[in-house]
């Protein structure tokens, strides 16, 4: 409900959770809530019935409750208007004492709430991240059809380890191991290979990395892309960069009630986003007192380090590592022809930690063998895969955004479990 919507003495229905009761000399006031906010019901004492008023005051916090009444305009209340109840009416009863304070005028701790997360998300705060990144869904989702790319839909389900890794979550496939699949890297490239060009997929991915850090999961959703016909890794940045513009700008327009609501203001980021090599990195590290071995990956410090140097230098939150070592690269990444020791592979640092991996593929069938075969792979474990590579296969390059991290940057959120509906850590698999 929302003021302006409802004429003075119009009757009507309202439901939801009863979240609060207070009396006020003659009056009585029951607060309602449902997805949409709250609405004030008042009950005046000497006109209601002493039967309605002692079933108010037996009605546990959080039942919810069926109320028919008429509007009356008061600047005062919440939305603008009240309701004068006619009726009221429980039509599920809570128990008590509640698990948590949906209230949230006690606090409670991240585990206990996902605990109880049904009831955590009652808490309109908490239910704005959810309603944020749902709108960011549907704003990358209308980006990538304005821009031509097919959506699609890969197994979760597969034969081996995407990454050639360890890190994989096996499962009992009828008289066979299977894996949970830790990408759709080999899928995407599959569909290029069939001559899709560009195509996007937005699903869970599951990564068996016995990590307890507030950036890391064991189950997230992957914004994953891929197109074809393109000149080097640069034009993926390109893309990768305009998605992040226009998906920051719908939200500014868009969710800024839930913004209001979290006290956040999102600006629109500049382009181009500011690009850092990993040569260029190691030394501005280096002055600040951080250092990073050379031809290695960057650890948390080293992102969020390489993230305060360019926010101080360039005002951005945003900047793009490029040019990443062979020895960090995945054996399918693309090398540079001129400094074979480096690759045309490039992450996305927002506000200091990673949200997106992104890289050239390697196209060509011999390097790709020879490039396996370097990375101590067995080529005959990805046959189905280098099979894309015989028959022809564009120029193409992509890359993968993880969606709750950029909640969790986008909002400032301390933990990335805030940013999941359920999260599954290495000690949680419930709810």
């Amino acid at each position: 409900m929302r003021e302006g919507i409802f004429e003075e003495g119009q009757r009507v229905t309202v439901q939801g959770h009863l979240e609060e009761i207070r009396d006020l000399g003659g009056l009585k006031f029951v607060i309602l809530r449902d997805i949409k906010g709250r609405v004030q019901v008042v009950f005046n004492k000497k006109t209601a019935a002493q039967e309605l008023l002692g079933l108010i005051d037996s009605t546990s916090r959080e039942s919810v409750v069926r109320v028919v009444g008429r509007v009356k305009k008061d600047a005062r209340a919440p939305l603008g208007f009240e309701i004068e109840p006619e009726s009221f009416e429980v039509l599920s009863k809570a128990e008590t004492p509640l698990p948590i304070d949906v209230a949230g005028k006690t606090e409670t701790n991240l585990d206990t709430r996902l605990d109880w997360r049904f009831l955590d998300l009652r808490r309109p705060e908490v239910a704005a991240v959810f309603k944020i990144q749902s709108k960011l869904g549907k704003a990358i989702r209308e980006f990538f059809d304005k821009k031509g790319f097919y959506e699609i839909h890969t197994s979760k389900i597969v034969s081996q380890a995407t990454e050639g890794g360890a890190n994989v979550f096996p499962i009992f496939y009828f008289k066979r191991t299977a894996y949970l699949a830790q990408s759709p890297q080999f899928y995407k490239q599959m569909m290029i290979a069939a001559g899709f060009e560009k195509v996007w997929e937005i699903g869970p991915v599951f990564r068996a990395e016995p990590h307890h850090t507030p950036r890391h999961l064991c189950e997230y959703t992957s914004i994953d892309l891929e197109m074809g016909y393109i000149k080097n890794h640069l034009d993926v940045i390109d893309v990768v960069e305009e998605l992040m513009v226009y998906s920051l700008d719908y939200l500014r327009r868009e969710a800024q009630e839930e913004l209001d609501l979290l006290q956040k203001e999102i600006k629109t980021p500049s382009r181009p986003f500011p690009r850092v090599t990993m040569r260029e990195a190691y030394s501005i590290l280096s002055e600040r007192g951080i250092n990073v071995e050379y031809g290695s990956d960057l650890d948390p410090t080293g992102e969020k380090g390489l993230g305060l140097a360019v926010k101080e230098k360039f005002g951005h939150d945003f900047v793009f590592l490029t040019e990443f070592p062979w020895r960090v690269a995945q054996f399918y990444h693309m090398r540079k022809s001129e400094e074979p020791e480096w690759t045309n592979r490039a992450d996305l640092l927002f506000k200091g930690l990673e949200i997106c991996t992104l890289a050239q593929r390697e196209h060509r069938y011999d390097v790709l063998l020879s490039q396996a075969r370097e990375k101590g792979l067995n080529p005959k474990d990805f046959e189905f895969y280098l099979n894309f590579f015989r028959y022809g296969v564009p120029p193409h390059g992509g890359g993968a955004l993880g969606i709750e991290r950029i909640v969790m940057q986008l909002l400032d959120l301390k933990n990335v479990r805030e940013a999941v509906l359920l999260p599954r850590t290495p000690e949680r698999l419930v709810p």
